[in-house]
């Protein structure tokens, strides 16, 4: 889905306001952080960080891989 916001003034910064259907879909509310990054298309706006899902897809391979001991360790 793609839709238009209009950029104001925040400070010394300008701010874009997300659709609240968007918003909704997201779980994304007041006070949450967002990951701003530049690619080559545009501006990705995302609630996800791409180097914690990175660090989360190396930490569940390795879980797998030595799941008996991180549950002999656990005990």
């Amino acid at each position: 889905m793609v839709r238009k916001v209009v950029l104001r003034q925040m400070g010394g910064s300008i701010g874009a306001t997300i659709p609240k259907e968007i918003a909704d879909r997201f779980h994304l509310k007041q006070g949450d952080e967002v990951c701003v990054s530049e690619t080559a298309e545009g501006i990705l706006i995302t609630p996800y960080e791409p180097d914690f899902a990175r660090a989360m897809a190396v930490y569940e391979r390795g879980a797998a891989k030595y799941r008996n001991a991180l549950r002999e360790l656990a005990k």
